[in-house]
């Protein structure tokens, strides 16, 4: 997850989550005027703004009332070193598109968190020397962006690295001291008992270090869930996690614990429908939670015949949809309501696949190096490369390196 998310501190009151807090004045050269309450950051969903078919960030910010958007994701450059790129590819410092995008939205009285890290690709933990290093490489994130909100996504393979999970939590925690107001989430990965032992080592480094963040959100896909029941039961088992981890009672883990989940089919053939998200819509909402989030927008539309061949893509559900119906849950999660929503289209037969197309690229091999946009064929597919790989066999993953473009 895929890849979010004030200076609050071990004090983080229980009733965060419902009240959210009074906007900031942010006078900077990056365009930002005035912060969102904390529950549009928390309810920002994930956008991909240089892959994955980004969509327009303003046609979905009239369709559906929703205000924050969470971008992904922040890197190390694949090449090595310790300063933020957008992929690992393209560098903040220079970075003109992203800004655009952010500009459009701000101009339409919204605003964005950026999330740093997510499923594969190098993190700046893992290259930066330090804590403060690492801190310094995200403080130009947020001082180029006059960012109010910031993101840890702490995965595989990272969060296997102890060392980097302590320069991660680290930085954060300078971060929250620096910057007075920002909204800090910290995302992991999700089990049937609520996280796994990487993310309970992480949970215990941020103990260590004297961290709270605004939450801890778990991702309950990709790892034997089926709906909804199955992810609330999870939330429950990640709030005993905290609860014990922290010493907090059950009302005060609650309040800093988050939900990402990701809408339709997920990568390991999970599917999670518009009602799975409304059942844990309410569950979030009943327990005071605080953040509710999904990945991604880039995916918040039905597939066209072509591509909805019952694998998991990165920009359509593979599940009948209007396009943004996820959307709509953030917003109602912000406490705002959405427009009406237009009749459930009709269901499209899944087509019987056709005979191979032509024109097949030069063959993937594991020993050589890719960069992104790099073209490769394998299995009779056509694949492009998202960053720098190697070794890593093209697969219809929304988190890997490689992009399906399709037969050949």
């Amino acid at each position: 997850m895929r890849p979010l998310r004030a200076c609050l501190g071990a004090a983080v009151a229980v009733t965060l989550a419902a009240a959210g807090t009074a906007a900031l004045v942010a006078g900077d050269a990056s365009g930002a005027t005035t912060a969102l309450s904390n529950r549009w950051y928390a309810a920002a969903p994930y956008l991909m703004p240089l892959d994955n078919d980004p969509p327009d960030p303003a046609a979905i910010m009239d369709a559906t009332g929703l205000k924050a958007f969470q971008l992904a994701f922040v890197l190390a450059p694949s090449g090595g070193g310790c300063s933020p790129t957008w992929g690992g590819t393209a560098p903040v410092s220079s970075d003109t598109a992203v800004q655009s995008v952010i500009s459009t939205i701000r101009a339409k009285g919204g605003d964005v968190s950026v999330s740093i890290g997510g499923y594969g690709g190098t993190k700046l933990g893992q290259t930066c020397a330090d804590a403060a290093s690492t801190a310094a490489a995200y403080q130009q994130v947020i001082t180029k962006y006059g960012l109010h909100a910031i993101d840890f996504d702490l995965e595989e393979p990272e969060y296997e690295n102890t060392a980097a999970i302590k320069n991660e939590i680290g930085a954060a925690k300078i971060l929250q001291q620096n910057n007075p107001g920002l909204y800090v989430s910290v995302t992991t990965a999700g089990t049937a008992d609520g996280t796994g032992w990487f993310g309970k080592q992480m949970l215990l480094e941020a103990k260590s270090q004297g961290f709270t963040p605004n939450n801890f959100s778990i991702m309950p896909f990709d790892g034997g869930f089926n709906g909804a029941a199955s992810q609330t039961g999870a939330l429950t088992n990640f709030n005993a996690i905290l609860q014990s981890t922290f010493g907090w009672d059950q009302a005060t883990a609650y309040a800093h614990e988050g939900f990402s989940g990701m809408n339709g089919r997920s990568d390991t053939g999970e599917y999670f429908t518009q009602a799975d998200f409304q059942t844990v819509l309410d569950y979030a909402t009943g327990h005071n939670m605080d953040r509710f989030t999904f990945w991604s927008l880039n995916r918040d539309r039905q597939c066209t015949p072509a591509d909805n061949g019952g694998r998991t893509s990165g920009t359509c559900s593979s599940v009948t949809q209007n396009s943004w119906d996820y959307a709509k849950y953030s917003v109602k999660f912000a406490g705002a309501t959405p427009p009406s929503s237009t009749p459930t289209p009709t269901p499209t037969p899944t087509p019987t696949p056709s005979g191979p197309a032509t024109g097949c690229k030069t063959a993937w091999k594991s020993a050589s190096v890719y960069v992104a946009g790099d073209e490769v064929s394998y299995n009779s597919h056509n694949w492009k490369a998202k960053w720098w790989t190697q070794n890593e066999a093209p697969a219809a993953t929304d988190w890997g390196p490689w992009q399906d473009e399709g037969a050949c």
